[in-house]
């Protein structure tokens, strides 16, 4: 296991400010696959409708039994393993979820717990499709700050358990599915070099949960008018994202300094193919410098950038020195997008 060469004084005082890079990778998706001929068979559409509009051929469903911890215990044991990493050393474990397997607590201290990381703090993050990337702002944060030195930043939903899988708008969208990063200090030259986060309430309508918390707790009309499941306004968060994703791109490579032509790597929320064809278009990228696996998981939420990730290092598509931009985009409404210059060769 990897050994700390600092003092613990000078690992955890504000002035020992340095980089945050990622130095280990890991993923998991439900053994279940689901293809949109089977779901043709519940709702009226064809394979040919879904992928024609959205790219997605198939995803991955959770049993009645496996719940998002399930799925996310396993990426995170891959990523501490990819980063030779003991749970004992972590100092914390960041859960990006909107499925936790309770209301509270967080299923971060579920997985802490799992893990056997001793030392650990522990909580979730909810920022939806743009948790990952929030939460790699906020792993980043706390290293940079030298409050911390070894973060596990993990995404896990599990949305197709708040599907009504009669509604033809939602169903066909949606897949589970968890990624996790091992966060730890790097030089100056690399890590993540910016991030940028962004959200704007007035959304609230376009995706989300309208029945289960506080403002409306679960009754039996509740039930019966399958409020307690997701509504989307497709239409609406198709704009929404079509508009922030570039912005936000530019907003992030303007505060690391760079160009769209430095990206060796784009590794956006797998949403819509057409979504991340429209940026690459924007900033005359090609789809070979684009990670793509919404045809075969769907919208995994907070999981879909860090399994695009763990997908592209198992290709040997990360290369030490390369600029890679995460976005993640989704219900608040949020975005949020980071600059990172790979610490590691795969």
């Amino acid at each position: 296991m990897s050994v700390p060469t600092e003092t613990a004084s000078a690992l955890y005082t504000p002035t020992s400010f340095r980089h945050a890079g990622i130095a280990g990778l890991g993923m998991c998706v439900p053994a279940q696959v689901v293809t949109n001929d089977e779901i043709a068979k519940r709702v009226e559409t064809t394979d040919e409708w879904i992928a024609t509009r959205t790219g997605i051929r198939e995803r991955r469903v959770t049993t009645p039994e496996e719940a998002s911890s399930d799925l996310a215990l396993v990426a995170c044991r891959q990523a501490l393993e990819d980063a030779k990493i003991a749970p004992e050393e972590l100092d914390l474990v960041l859960c990006a979820t909107a499925t936790g397997d309770y209301v509270w607590p967080a299923t971060a201290c579920i997985l802490q717990d799992a893990l056997g990381a001793k030392k650990a703090g522990a909580f979730d993050l909810s920022a939806a499709c743009s948790g990952f990337c929030y939460g790699l702002a906020t792993a980043a944060g706390f290293i940079q700050s030298g409050m911390m030195r070894n973060i596990l930043v993990v995404g896990v939903d599990t949305l197709t358990k708040h599907l009504n899988w009669e509604d033809r708008t939602t169903c066909i969208l949606f897949g589970d599915g968890a990624g996790a990063a091992v966060l730890t200090p790097c030089s100056n030259e690399e890590g993540i070099l910016s991030s940028v986060l962004r959200a704007d309430g007035g959304g609230l309508e376009a995706v989300w949960l309208p029945a289960g918390g506080t403002r409306t707790p679960i009754t039996p009309n509740v039930l019966e008018s399958r409020t307690n499941c997701m509504k989307m306004q497709g239409k609406d968060v198709y704009r929404f994202a079509v508009e922030v994703v570039p912005s936000i791109i530019q907003e992030v490579l303007d505060r690391a300094c760079l160009k769209p032509s430095d990206i060796d790597l784009l590794v956006m929320h797998q949403a819509n193919i057409r979504i991340l064809q429209s940026a690459a278009e924007r900033f005359g990228i090609s789809m070979d410098k684009v990670a793509v696996n919404v045809d075969r998981y769907g919208n995994t939420s907070a999981a879909s950038v860090p399994l695009a990730l763990r997908e592209c290092a198992d290709e040997k598509r990360l290369h030490r020195g390369d600029i890679v931009v995460t976005v993640g985009f989704g219900a608040g409404l949020t975005w949020g997008a980071n600059v990172i210059r790979w610490n590691r060769d795969y």
